[in-house]
């Protein structure tokens, strides 16, 4: 299956384990972000990205404008290693992995979860590119990818289990929208991917076809 199905058929199983009140908080939330205007002041195709340096689950501080020397860059958003759309996405950009290096390209996910649960994430999913922190959302927030959750949601995670705090080490209850990029060796984006709704990733196969 490919990527969007596996998403299509996870949120599905995901109406029926958690039915009535819980769909409702999830749904609203996701309407009341539609409502807003982020996606259209989040950077998009043709914007310059900004260079950034940010630390790996080692220490290691990787610089856009490195990566950007040779070659391509993808780089892709997710929320947490608790959030199970994302575990899928990082899993589905894995397997594509050969076919964007094959292009020339490199794959950088960054995340506001902290590097110990970064560590986490990247051996849960055996992933093999570059997982960085993004300390308090800083660089989501600079290229207008940043909203707040409603107490409503952020109490039903809890309910979850998901515990935010831990996960960023702030309270602040804030994430970035899904969100997925191609940066030119320039800088400039010259592919975007932007959604309000979580459940929803770009593709790899639209990304390397964009590539």
């Amino acid at each position: 299956m490919t990527l969007t199905e596996q998403l299509k058929e996870f949120a599905e199983n995901s109406v029926k384990r958690h039915p009535g009140a819980a769909q409702d908080i999830m749904k609203n939330a996701i309407s009341a972000l539609k409502n807003t205007d982020i996606l259209e002041n989040a950077i998009k195709t043709g914007d310059q990205f900004p260079d950034f340096k940010l630390p790996n689950a080692k220490g290691a501080h990787i610089a856009l404008s490195n990566l950007l020397k040779e070659g391509k860059v993808v780089l892709t958003f997710y929320r947490g290693g608790w959030c199970p759309y994302c575990n899928i996405a990082l899993k589905a950009l894995q397997n594509a992995l050969p076919e964007i290096k094959a292009k020339g390209a490199s794959l950088v996910a960054i995340t506001p979860e902290t590097p110990d649960n970064t560590l986490s994430t990247r051996d849960k999913n055996e992933l093999d590119f570059e997982v960085l922190t993004s300390e308090n959302n800083g660089l989501a927030r600079s290229l207008g990818l940043v909203y707040q959750l409603p107490e409503s949601l952020v109490s039903l995670y809890k309910k979850f289990g998901i515990d935010l705090i831990e996960s960023q080490g702030n309270e602040a209850s804030e994430l970035p929208i899904a969100a997925t990029y191609i940066i030119e060796q320039n800088g400039k984006v010259s592919y975007h991917f932007l959604a309000e709704d979580y459940k929803l990733r770009a593709d790899p196969l639209a990304v390397i076809s964009a590539l």
